[in-house]
């Protein structure tokens, strides 16, 4: 176990007058999160493993597991092997609609998550309650005020803000018009996070500065040294521009499809053909909403798959952020939080 809950790059960032407003700034979200710098790594399936969320809290900030569609076995594993990489605090996103929700909460508890992140909607009933029961902090995406709303009379300890600029999944509103919604609403009742097309500190300092305690990014971590992900996936990556980031389209009214950004290629294509598939079976009876919903989530699931681990980024899909026009190179997680952090630094100190 040589080497946890190290620092990956010992030396210090710079101190001055906007580190410490920026550390001010981050103060209840570094309190919460039990980590130097108050910046989440996004949860990406396939990407958000035992070695770059090892490498996020290693570094400072804080990573957190990516559950996606694991089975129970394979998220203790993954839990286990993380822990031997770190000793620093790390989280486990889960999905609300995964039909082995109770299971995958009772393997949370079983390793002692510290905190637990809900994404995709209101979760089952009970499901905060087992969470929290088990002494872990609740974190839970609301990518509209309305259910930003719901959440925290549900008792969630922290929310996180997704807009549509991120990668994956996303919700229908901006990341600057949610920001404006809630944070002055919220943010002095319950810590809000901010995530959704974050590439660079002075943003992260913007946020800070309305009322976040912390941010969350994804597409920058990409391509990390420490991530997993093919060459050619990052290669797309570094390659890619904003405008490149597209959000797919729902073909039929009916599916309730999540929009998914990814970066333009033959798979949004083939999405479709595929919601034209299962829409066709709903027609003739053959299967329920329910399994509709599921049979597309494992569709993106293995495209995914295909993608970030095989290198096949044509029919794969690459599912990333308006900021991959920021991604530039491969570089050590360390720098990447680094340039974020002195960025934001500069960014506040400029302020006065």
């Amino acid at each position: 176990m040589s080497g946890e809950g190290l620092i990956s790059d010992p030396r210090p960032v710079h101190p001055g007058v906007g580190h410490a407003r920026l550390r001010e700034l981050m103060h209840r979200g570094t309190e919460f999160l039990g980590c130097e710098w108050a910046i989440m790594g996004g949860a990406m399936s396939w990407i958000s493993e035992r070695n770059l969320v090892s490498a996020i809290s290693n570094a400072g900030g804080f990573g957190v597991i990516a559950c996606g569609a694991m089975t129970p076995d394979l998220l203790d594993t993954e839990i286990a092997e993380t822990k031997k990489r770190t000793s620093r605090p790390f989280g486990v996103n889960l999905i609300t609609m995964h039909p082995q929700m109770s299971e995958l909460i009772d393997v949370c508890a079983k390793h002692r998550v510290g905190h637990v992140v809900l994404a995709g909607g209101l979760p089952p009933a009970g499901a905060i309650d087992r969470i929290k029961a088990s002494g872990a902090k609740l974190m839970a995406f609301a990518p509209a005020l309305a259910l930003a709303k719901k959440l925290m009379r549900s008792n969630v300890d922290v929310l996180v803000i997704e807009g549509m600029e991120a990668g994956g999944h996303i919700g229908p509103v901006s990341t600057s018009v949610l920001a404006q919604e809630i944070l002055p609403h919220v943010s002095a009742d319950i810590p809000v996070f901010v995530a959704g097309g974050i590439g660079r500190g002075e943003a992260i300092a913007a946020y800070l500065e309305m009322g976040a305690v912390g941010v969350q990014l994804g597409t920058r971590f990409v391509c990390a040294t420490e991530c997993i992900a093919h060459e050619n996936f990052k290669k797309a990556f570094i390659r890619g521009s904003a405008r490149d980031a597209i959000p797919s389209v729902q073909i039929d009214p009916r599916l309730p499809v999540i929009p998914v950004r990814a970066l333009k290629n033959r798979e949004m294509e083939r999405f479709a053909a595929k919601q034209r598939e299962v829409a066709d079976l709903l027609d003739k009876g053959s299967i329920e909403m329910a399994e509709a919903q599921l049979q597309i989530e494992h569709y993106w699931a293995g495209a995914l798959r295909r993608a970030v681990i095989d290198g096949d980024v044509e029919t794969g899909s690459v599912m990333a952020g308006q900021s991959v026009g920021m991604v530039s190179r491969e570089e050590p997680v360390a720098e990447i939080i680094r340039e974020l952090v002195d960025e934001a630094a500069a960014a506040l100190e400029s302020r006065g």
